[in-house]
């Protein structure tokens, strides 16, 4: 199939960009990376009337480090992030995770922005962001905002993005000598989304966990942080007890739907053997006292 006519613009700078959303509305998309639009416009499960090609917007193309952590553009491609050497030695959990993105095709064009913006809650960088207190920065006509990445997400594929506003960039702090993370997901084939997926990053200190973050997406229409379960994993080490306790927590705060990939109680059940081994890969990996 092919996508129902439209008006095609392609800005050549941000401030163009901007002004042509000055009179946005629901009848207008944004194009990033194409990987998740496009087949949503072939398939006409998406009609809009005008679409705003953002690849012609070098700016929002860039890795830069700033404030204690990285701020990567929108526009900047996956495959750029996967390569970068700094990702890989300051965000470890970015960068194990965008390597289950698609493959290698897909990351070549699809981008960080189009991703944490089309808001998948099966995908991978949304989960990460969450996971890692990402601040999103988001302009418009109108002015420029920052909100954590947590406050972006509404459902699936809703953000709190108004028709006008582009973001333009994702912060995420560097990780600290004493946190280890783990990324890992389960997928029918390599390059599928994940049935489920889960971020986790531990800080220890004095081989006890002090801090406890997890993230699961494939559960419900938001990458899901696991409060309950970061909770009983904070204070202590992640012995059978302690894993066993924050694999309950999780299994009993989460609700997934059924479809036509996995029933509800298998997701449940894969997100618990996901979280103990995740948990028990991100502390071996802090290892502050080695």
């Amino acid at each position: 199939m092919k996508p129902a006519p439209f008006t095609y613009v392609a800005p050549r700078s941000l401030d163009e960009a901007l002004d042509t959303l000055r009179d946005a509305d629901d009848d207008t998309k944004l194009l990033a990376g194409g990987q998740s639009l496009i087949p949503i416009l072939n398939m006409r499960l998406a009609r809009p009337a005008r679409l705003v090609d953002l690849n012609r917007v070098p700016e929002l193309a860039y890795v830069e480090e700033r404030d204690g952590g990285y701020a990567i553009g929108a526009m900047t491609r996956d495959s750029a992030v996967e390569r970068d050497e700094r990702v890989r030695r300051d965000l470890p959990l970015l960068a194990e995770a965008i390597g289950y993105v698609g493959h290698p095709q897909i990351r070549n064009r699809g981008t960080i922005g189009g991703s944490l913006a089309h808001g998948d809650p099966s995908a991978e960088l949304p989960a990460v962001a969450v996971c890692l207190d990402a601040r999103l920065t988001i302009r418009s006509p109108r002015g420029t905002r920052t909100v954590a990445a947590g406050d972006l997400y509404l459902g699936y594929l809703t953000t709190t993005l108004a028709p006008d506003e582009i973001l333009t960039e994702v912060w995420l702090p560097k990780t600290t000598a004493n946190t280890g993370h783990a990324w890992l997901e389960f997928a029918r084939r390599h390059g599928d989304y994940a049935i489920v997926g889960i971020g986790v990053a531990l800080t220890v200190a004095d081989e006890a966990i002090s801090e406890a973050r997890i993230v699961v997406t494939g559960v419900g229409g938001v990458p899901v942080r696991a409060i309950a379960a970061e909770s009983i994993l904070a204070g202590g080490q992640p012995d059978a007890a302690r894993l066993g306790a924050a694999v309950d927590a999780l299994r009993a705060a989460i609700d997934p739907d059924p479809d036509v990939h996995a029933t509800a109680a298998y997701r449940r059940h894969l997100a618990g053997v996901l979280l103990a081994r995740a948990a028990e890969t991100a502390y071996a990996r802090s290892r502050p006292w080695t």
